[in-house]
């Protein structure tokens, strides 16, 4: 058992360090095991599926500034990888922004650029400025790749809990399950596990760049 232990030890070290990249965003070299195309697409079918189950603001003036400024924020940050250097980042990113009829006081960003704004956060913004704070927020997770990491970390921990390297494989249903419990998706679409301080922090100074 204990020689079984430490082989898994080893193997996810050795991972470890292979898989760390440096985000433009962040600067910070983080762990991903995950490619887009994984993370992307279980991230765009949870979010078809949870705007299926939600209802869908449209036509109305503050949808279309929610649009207007989550298209603001995409540029936003394409100037800031584009002036350091990294025009591809953003390619199989699939920017999108809807407005939720919810009386939660509360938005989110998928990997890959979906987000979702709730009318009960906009008396709280009360203008374009509080939301582009709000949306600058989420947005900035999917750019840092916080998605990714927590992918990853809980692939980690399935191969540390006896799942074994099988878990890195990237199939397609084991995805989706790493995908569902690193965001805490499940019984109820839409509702998320809190990031770290860490990844708040991050957030924070993103969305702050993309504001200057």
């Amino acid at each position: 058992m204990k020689v079984k232990k430490w082989i898994v030890v080893l193997f996810v070290a050795t991972l470890t360090v292979v898989a760390c990249k440096v985000n433009p965003f962040t600067g910070q070299k983080n762990l991903n095991f995950v490619s887009n195309d994984q993370l992307f697409s279980a991230s765009f079918q949870q979010y078809d599926a949870f705007l299926d189950s939600s209802n869908v603001v449209t036509g109305t003036a503050e949808s279309r500034m929610v649009k207007r400024v989550g298209d603001k924020i995409k540029t936003a940050a394409e100037r800031y990888l584009n002036a350091n250097g990294y025009q591809g980042f953003l390619d199989d990113f699939r920017f999108e922004y809807n407005l939720v009829k919810d009386d939660q006081v509360n938005a989110f960003a998928m990997p890959g650029g979906k987000t979702v704004v709730y009318t009960g956060i906009l008396p709280i913004t009360q203008d374009e400025t509080g939301l582009a704070v709000v949306m600058g927020h989420e947005v900035a997770h999917a750019l840092a790749d916080h998605g990714a990491q927590r992918m990853s970390a809980a692939q980690v921990q399935q191969v540390v809990g006896g799942v074994g390297a099988a878990a890195l494989s990237g199939k397609s249903q084991q995805t989706q399950q790493i995908f569902a419990q690193a965001y805490g998706i499940g019984t109820q679409l839409g509702v998320m596990l809190p990031f770290s301080r860490s990844h708040e922090s991050e957030a924070d100074g993103i969305g702050l760049t993309l504001m200057a």
